[in-house]
């Protein structure tokens, strides 16, 4: 079997698994990283946002034989560590993290890793560029949240990027 090696939170790892798997089962059922969830398997609902070289990708999309030996995957797990000490919060979180727990945007909270997944990536890219999120790049994020939280979610947004 095939060897595949790249960096997930931080950390280089190597799995011996086919090309074709889908990432997302690589990180879930080898490495026991279960943040990224399984929701449809066919890069629709989101459920599994996470980052590959700073971007939000879905790994449920992606064959993992795709992924170079450089190439960075941060899964919610490993937010908190793309951040410097000093902006975590009280509870050693990513500034997103945080925001999402006081602004108690989780009901069932199956979502929510994506969802702060794409929310980070979203502010990281409009910072960027050197401007303020606005309405229009909120509208962008397509994951699906069942419970309906998305007015606490652009609220979260709004206040993570404020922290970030």
């Amino acid at each position: 079997m095939p060897e595949q090696t790249f960096i997930v939170n931080g950390e280089r790892v190597t799995v011996d698994v086919e090309d074709d798997v889908r990432l997302l089962w690589v990180l879930r059922d080898l490495l026991g990283i279960t943040g990224p969830k399984y929701g449809c398997g066919i890069n629709v609902c989101k459920a599994c946002t996470s980052h590959v070289n700073g971007k939000a990708f879905n790994p449920c999309a992606v064959p993992v034989g795709k992924l170079s030996s450089d190439d960075e995957i941060t899964t919610i797990e490993g937010l908190p560590g793309e951040v410097a000490e000093q902006q975590r919060g009280a509870n050693g979180l990513h500034p997103m993290q945080e925001a999402w727990l006081e602004r108690d945007v989780v009901q069932c909270g199956y979502c929510q890793p994506g969802q702060i997944m794409a929310a980070v990536a979203l502010v990281n890219r409009v910072k960027a560029e050197g401007r303020q999120v606005t309405d229009a790049d909120l509208d962008t994020i397509r994951n699906i949240c069942r419970c309906g939280t998305y007015t606490r979610i652009r609220e979260a947004i709004a206040d993570g990027a404020s922290r970030m």
